[in-house]
């Protein structure tokens, strides 16, 4: 093959690339950004040394929401691989134990750069998972459960793994509906006793809308 007619085939390449990735399919579109709301639940823990019986120490499960962006990087038909940053919160969840000292209250916000991957990314049921892993801050209330102030921390900054899984649904070519359910495995925030654990399982469950671009 001549040198011209070469330079010839890879213009012409490139045009029907270039024109391919204009008319994409819609699902095709790399962006996501999604906002789910539910709840958070952290297991009941036991208190060391309790001066108080039960020595026992119980979460709400409080009301919780969750941000998210994402990019796909690279799809393989089946499969779809995307980066993405899961940010979730809940800004308040009661504390109960017999025992007087504790925080009335405590706050938490994750923030977890993960890898997920989407399964049936093009159609309109795709399952998916995720993992990653980042930074974890808790807030501790200025109160005591029972009355007084708080002597200890009123902030706890700690790191937190992400595992998650979820489905997503696309009714509509850009709008679609997410529910995920997330666990950020993070330290545990200082509640002035010991528990025996120094981390902690924080389960996200969350229902939402999910939007691509």
């Amino acid at each position: 093959m001549s040198a011209n007619r070469l330079a010839f085939l890879i213009v012409l390449l490139s045009v029907l690339a270039l024109r391919s990735l204009a008319q994409r399919p819609a699902f095709e579109n790399v962006n996501q950004i999604s906002v789910t709301v539910g709840r958070t639940f952290v297991s009941t823990q036991t208190i060391q040394n309790p001066t108080d019986l039960p020595p026992t120490l119980h979460f709400a499960n409080e009301e919780s929401f969750a941000l998210n962006y994402s990019r796909q990087f690279k799809g393989h038909g089946f499969f779809a691989f995307s980066g993405e940053l899961p940010v979730a919160i809940y800004p308040r969840m009661d504390l109960a134990t017999p025992s007087h000292g504790i925080p009335k209250d405590i706050g938490a916000l994750f923030i977890t750069p993960s890898a997920r991957v989407n399964f049936f990314a093009g159609d309109t049921l795709s399952p998916w998972v995720s993992v990653g892993g980042g930074y974890a801050r808790f807030r501790e209330a200025s109160t005591l459960n029972f009355y007084g102030t708080n002597p200890g921390p009123r902030s706890t900054n700690t790191g937190a793994i992400q595992f998650g899984l979820g489905l997503d649904v696309w009714p509509w070519n850009h709008w679609g509906i997410r529910t995920e359910a997330r666990d950020f495995y993070s330290g545990v925030p200082d509640l002035n006793l010991k528990t025996g654990n120094n981390r902690q399982h924080n389960y996200y469950v969350g229902v939402g809308v999910i939007r691509r671009f």
